[in-house]
């Protein structure tokens, strides 16, 4: 599991992650799941700066995107 940074703010129905230095981002397609190992969604985007891109991750059926606002996501 690969950590995929922290959800800075939702837009358009997507969680926006912003992701760590040094790390490589996820694949689109990935699973992504929150710091409990709940299935949150899966990445669909992969934006911006190539040293800490931005990670777009498309919700789950049922998940409150609200609430992942500060909470960091990780990848399967």
């Amino acid at each position: 599991m690969r950590r995929v940074g922290t959800v800075v703010r939702t837009a358009g129905g997507l969680a926006i992650a912003r992701g760590d230095p040094g790390t490589e981002p996820p694949r689109i397609g990935a699973s992504v799941v929150d710091e409990s190992l709940s299935t949150v969604g899966r990445v669909v985007d992969v934006f911006g700066p190539v040293d800490r891109p931005y990670v777009a991750v498309t919700p789950g059926d049922g998940v409150g995107l609200a609430a992942l606002v500060g909470g960091k996501l990780y990848a399967r």
